[in-house]
């Protein structure tokens, strides 16, 4: 068998408020790392306290690629994310250093690590129809329109996940195609890197959870509630007929946020609501990772030192 050239990479993956990006940043300063954000909500320019987006002094202590590259009310698909990235990643390898990719976007990582099945690019024009329908029907119903057309992919997505139906169907109006087709086409070729996949995730949910609501705390101390008013704020938003449906707004605790600040939840409610999101994300996240079967797990507090052996074992040494 012959020896394996292909560049290294390293995947620091995990649930929200795991570790990841503290380790990920020291990773990469041992290393000689620059760092590919994994993760669907720091690609979004002023998203900062809520994303818990590395700051001014840990970007400039690391190169970050893949962090506010769009505005929150610019769309950015799976698929953009991986031919950026893949681009980044060329860079770093070229540059002679370590391509480290840290992030908990399921999404995200499948469709750089494995790729995404090809089907039509977004429209723009298409999917405001389908919002607009969606605001006089609801989405419940045009999840019954998707169950009508593609059976297959109804069954895999639940009637309140606005996003996936109207992806969904905007692929099938737009090529007479059900999307699950689509999915099943080879996808392109996979990332031609050697990744060292680690998963970082307390052993103990409880202990996440803890961590959970104390970073929670933290964003609220930060000003999480005044970075909320100043997107509020931002013209294109507040002109935007339903601004929650964004992807940018459907990340966890900036939601739960803007309606707080709408008058729609008081301050205990919208506290408990971001937290229990945040949970439910990060058991969202675990369920994805469990698939990944040739991922290594680690308890980032437990399994300090045999984390870092996984490491050095993987890398040559210098």
């Amino acid at each position: 068998m012959g020896v394996d050239t292909r560049p290294l990479a390293i995947a620091v993956m995990g649930p929200t408020a795991s570790g990841k990006t503290a380790f990920a940043i020291e990773l990469a300063q041992r290393h000689d790392g620059e760092i590919v954000s994994v993760d669907s909500a720091l690609v979004y320019r002023g998203l900062d306290i809520g994303a818990a987006k590395p700051d001014a002094a840990e970007r400039a202590g690391v190169p970050h690629h893949l962090i506010d590259v769009r505005e929150p009310w610019q769309p950015y698909s799976a698929a953009e994310f991986a031919q950026d990235a893949r681009a980044a990643i060329e860079g770093i390898v070229a540059r002679g250093r370590l391509p480290v990719l840290a992030g908990g976007t399921g999404l995200y990582f499948q469709a750089l690590l494995h790729g995404l099945a090809p089907m039509p690019e977004a429209d723009p024009a298409l999917r405001e129809a389908i919002s607009a329908e969606a605001a006089e029907r609801g989405w419940a119903a045009l999840h019954e329109e998707l169950a009508r057309v593609d059976p297959e992919a109804a069954t895999r997505i639940r009637p309140g996940d606005a996003q996936r139906i109207q992806r969904a169907l905007e692929v099938y109006r737009a090529s007479g195609r059900p999307i699950s087709a689509w999915q099943r086409d080879p996808p392109p070729p996979r990332l031609p890197l050697r990744v060292l996949r680690l998963v970082l995730a307390p052993a103990d949910r409880a202990v996440l959870h803890e961590r959970i609501a104390l970073r929670f705390e933290r964003m609220l101390a930060a000003g999480f509630l005044d970075e909320v008013r100043r997107l509020r704020a931002l013209a294109p938003l507040r002109e935007h007929p339903r601004p929650l449906d964004l992807p940018a707004l459907r990340a966890v605790g900036y939601r739960q946020a803007w309606e707080h600040l709408a008058g729609l939840a008081g301050a205990e409610e919208f506290r408990q609501r971001g937290i229990a999101a945040t949970r439910q994300l990060a058991k969202r996240q675990l369920t994805w990772l469990r698939g990944e079967l040739d991922a290594r797990w680690f308890d980032p507090e437990r399994d300090a030192v045999q984390l870092r052996e996984a490491v050095s074992r993987f890398l040559p040494r210098t």
